[in-house]
């Protein structure tokens, strides 16, 4: 078996039938790691002979006859901001470089419960601050569809490891479309589950109030799995209150969506959507409407205010999560000062990216006095809209397809000089963080110049597993989550 193209949930089903030990599916996404990863950069952090221990642990379930998962012994990347035991957990930052936490996030807990095997810790943009995965402290990830791309990000890392095979499967975070962008740049699929549906303890904050860990895999059916595994209310996170009880998300998968109701924002549709997005999109569409969905016209009005909404928002949260990291109590610490406040000005300066300034800047001065009327509460007031906005529109229909991102992967370097550019990039992923809702982002075609595009598909708070389903239904009939990269260039 090629380790490179298997599916988590195939990989799976051979471990158990023993076609393949552990052993040997981890050496696999090794060997795959040493070839490509000095060009990529997907990892920041990867140790084989831990992988070793607990692909040996892992087997020992599978030969006793109790893998309690059909993702048993599966190898599996983890974003560099979920905390592993022992582990670095930097963010990709200097201010986290000598991180290594005393305990595991819930999330990496649940995979190790289910005897995955964690593959390293996927590279990323530096606190999860960009679109590009270019901000890290260990140096940009670069697209394998084309190394002079960026892979999207912030989880760039997970996306770009799956894609090139040096992950089966990986985590990833989500807090503007940081799941679903990259895994539309690097042809890969990627869901945000609803807002609650996946324990954040353990995962370090950006926007507490819009950060979601959720999957990152080759097809739905992947991360469908991965999606039992991971999901589930956690004592120890006081906003996991969404129920998932009931079917499992895998289980769920019928493909038949005969009947189902869905809306096509004309918003997502306008001239700022390159021509191939918008022509593969519409030709997805089609596919799901020759499957039996009705297709039906609806409005977004609010999705042009969604941009400044969420970045309003997302940075006034950041300043309050990042105040910690100061040099004194948590993270990089600055040498020679001598006062308190040159401690902790230098420390933070030091310590921090110049994208993750910005964004603590900006935040810090939407709640500052005078300004926190005139910016953050009248964002407040704007995301209660757009929630109003798409529980109207969910009355009409019961999913909403539009383009992951208005265009393909860029060039590197071509959103580091034009920020507002990276902001605008993700119009159609921050609105779903905004109201809570899941959302996937599929393959469904390729530009000119060869690179992937992504459908997404956004559904009603808790219908996480409709969503999957459509997915799942579109990668039944067509073969794009089949496609690899030609190799790295």
């Amino acid at each position: 078996m090629n380790i490179e193209n298997v599916t988590a949930v195939a990989l799976g089903e051979k471990l158990r039938s023993r076609k393949m030990s552990v052993r040997e599916a981890v050496e696999g996404v090794y060997k795959s790691y040493m070839e490509l990863d000095r060009e990529l950069n997907a990892y920041s952090y990867f140790n084989i002979e831990e992988m070793r221990a607990d692909a040996d642990r892992a087997q020992k379930m599978i030969d006793s006859g109790e893998a309690p998962s059909i993702l048993t012994g599966v190898p599996i990347g983890v974003k560099d901001n979920i905390c592993t035991k022992g582990a670095p957990t930097t963010c990709a930052s200097k201010m986290l470089r000598d991180f290594r936490p005393p305990f595991d996030a819930t999330v990496v807990k649940q995979l190790k419960h289910a005897g995955m095997v964690a593959a390293g810790k996927t590279n990323m943009d530096e606190f999860a601050m960009g679109s590009t995965s270019e901000t890290s402290c260990y140096g940009m990830v670069r697209n394998p569809w084309g190394t002079e791309h960026v892979p999207g990000g912030s989880s760039g890392g997970s996306a770009a490891a799956v894609s090139a095979g040096e992950a089966i499967c990986a985590l990833g975070s989500d807090t503007g479309g940081s799941i679903r962008q990259p895994a539309s740049f690097c042809g890969v699929t990627g869901f945000k589950p609803t807002y609650g549906a996946v324990s954040r303890y353990g995962l370090i904050a950006y926007a507490s109030s819009f950060d979601q860990i959720g999957p990152i895999a080759r097809d739905v059916r992947d991360c469908a799995a991965i999606m039992d595994v991971i999901s589930g209310q956690d004592g120890m996170d006081s906003t996991s209150l969404f129920c998932t009880q009931g079917e499992s998300f895998y289980d769920s998968l019928t493909g038949d969506i005969k009947g189902t109701v869905i809306g096509l924002p004309e918003e997502c549709f306008d001239d700022g959507v390159d021509k191939a997005v918008k022509e593969n999109v519409e030709k997805m569409v089609k596919t799901l409407e020759g499957m039996g969905a009705r297709i039906d016209p609806i409005r977004l009005p609010f999705i042009r205010y969604a941009v400044p909404t969420y970045y309003i928002i997302a940075t006034a949260e950041a300043s309050s999560n990042l105040s910690r990291f100061d040099g004194i109590k948590y993270g990089y610490r600055a040498g020679a000062c001598a006062t308190v406040d040159e401690l902790m000005i230098r420390s933070r300066s030091e310590g921090f990216g110049s994208e993750v300034r910005k964004r603590i800047l900006l935040g810090t001065f939407v709640l500052s006095s005078g300004y926190y009327d005139a910016y953050y509460n009248k964002a407040l007031k704007m995301r209660r809209l757009i929630v109003e906005g798409f529980e109207r529109a969910f009355s009409e229909c019961d999913a909403i397809v539009c383009p992951t991102a208005p265009m393909t992967a860029p060039k590197a370097g071509s959103f580091l000089t034009d920020s507002m550019k990276m902001y605008l990039s993700d119009i159609f992923t921050v609105s779903v963080n905004l109201a809570g809702l899941p959302g996937l982002s599929v393959p469904c075609g390729f530009d000119e110049a060869g690179l992937p595009i992504g459908a997404q598909i956004i559904g009603a708070a808790g219908a996480d597993k409709a969503v999957l389903n459509i997915g799942h239904a579109f990668q039944m009939a067509t073969d794009y989550h089949e496609q690899r990269p030609g190799g790295v260039q």
